[in-house]
This record gives C-alpha cells, sequence and structure tokens, in this order.
C-alpha cells in the first residue's frame, strides 16, 4: 500500500508533496529534520493522504498534485 501526502510548513507557508509505502516513518523524519526538502522548513502541519494499491499509481497522483491542475 503506497501513499501520497501533503504537509504544510507554518513557517514559510508553502505545501510539500510525497508519497511513500511507509506513511508514518516518513512523516517521522520530516518532523525530526531527517529530510533534505524540508529540513529548513518546519514545524509541518500533516494536511492530506491518499492511499493506492501500487507506487505507480500514487507517483502519478503526486505529479497530479504537484501540476497546475492539483494546485
Amino acid at each position: 500500500m503506497y501513499s501520497v501526502y501533503i504537509l504544510f510548513s507554518l513557517k514559510d507557508k508553502k505545501t510539500y508533496v510525497g508519497y511513500t509505502s511507509n506513511l508514518t516513518s516518513r512523516l517521522y523524519k520530516h518532523n525530526k529534520g531527517q529530510v533534505k526538502s524540508t529540513k529548513y522548513r518546519r514545524p509541518l502541519k500533516f494536511l492530506l493522504a491518499e492511499k493506492f494499491e501500487s507506487g505507480q499509481e500514487a507517483k502519478k497522483r503526486e505529479l497530479w498534485w504537484k501540476s497546475g491542475a492539483g494546485r
């Protein structure tokens, strides 16, 4: 099972979109500063998660969220 998630930075008021096979572990890493792309954007607020059966579906949805249509 894969998840696409959206985080909101309370520091710079921007969103971060990602996908993972282990949502709990990934969110923990984001909030501990172990993810390069969000390390200096903490604190982060969890906004949304969507679940998918395959990584391919999740990646496709992540790209949609990052596109103009998803924003």
